[in-house]
């Protein structure tokens, strides 16, 4: 049985100079393809929201993004206010500081705080980790901190930094992580192979701003 890739996809834009227009050609495309999410700029979920209107494509943006050291305080105003917007799932930067310096104790605070307006909107919240900034140590430590939570997605990357999404970092999350948990791939994943080696290796969502060529690529298998 061939791989459905379209159920995987989450169809990304998040450049600093995106406009409304590109945003329209996304929900169109996401629309037309059925893939599972957008994930866009906070500033244009509300017209997202209005652009898929009766479409089954789910609404996602970005906390704490790129960098991840807004304090909690921000992020969770962050979160509350893509909710409130209309967004369906939020993908938020951990605080990396914290993780390099050993504070996992601000990393639980952080998630805990973070987690309480999704839970209570039966929302979906992705906590991106940056694992190619991440030591092998350092990837295993956060994976064993987010199992003690109920949160949706672990995901790689942003896909501002240097490395992205890489088979090895998806293979030691899914062996750490909660058969629960998902993963989301994301940074770099411009072609079909790539995308599906992620899968195999245990990814359950795929962020990629190369979707449709990923797409083309699979109608030609």
């Amino acid at each position: 049985m061939s791989l459905n890739i379209a159920s995987y996809i989450d169809h990304t834009i998040l450049k600093q100079t995106t406009t409304l227009s590109e945003i329209d050609r996304l929900c169109v495309e996401a629309s037309l393809e059925n893939f599972v999410a957008v994930c866009v700029p906070p500033k244009y979920v509300p017209d997202v929201k209005k652009m898929l209107d009766g479409s089954k494509v789910k609404i996602a943006t970005v906390i704490g993004f790129p960098m991840g050291y807004n304090t909690i305080d921000i992020k969770v105003k962050e979160i509350e206010n893509a909710l409130d917007m209309g967004a369906d799932e939020v993908d938020m930067v951990i605080n990396l500081c914290s993780l390099k310096s050993g504070d996992w104790k601000y990393l639980e605070n952080e998630i805990a705080a973070c987690l309480a307006p999704v839970y209570a909107r039966g929302k979906v919240l992705k906590v991106i980790v940056e694992s190619g900034m991440l030591t092998d140590s350092e990837l295993v430590s956060a994976c064993d901190l987010y199992s003690n939570y109920k949160i949706d997605y672990l995901k790689t990357s942003t896909g501002f930094a240097d490395k992205g999404a890489t088979v090895h970092a998806v293979e030691l999350m899914r062996a750490h992580l909660p058969a629960k948990t998902g993963i989301k791939a994301s940074g770099g994943i411009r072609d079909l192979a790539f995308a599906t080696d992620l899968i195999n290796a245990g990814a359950n969502r795929i962020g990629s701003s190369a979707s449709m060529h990923i797409m083309k690529e699979s109608r030609t298998r």
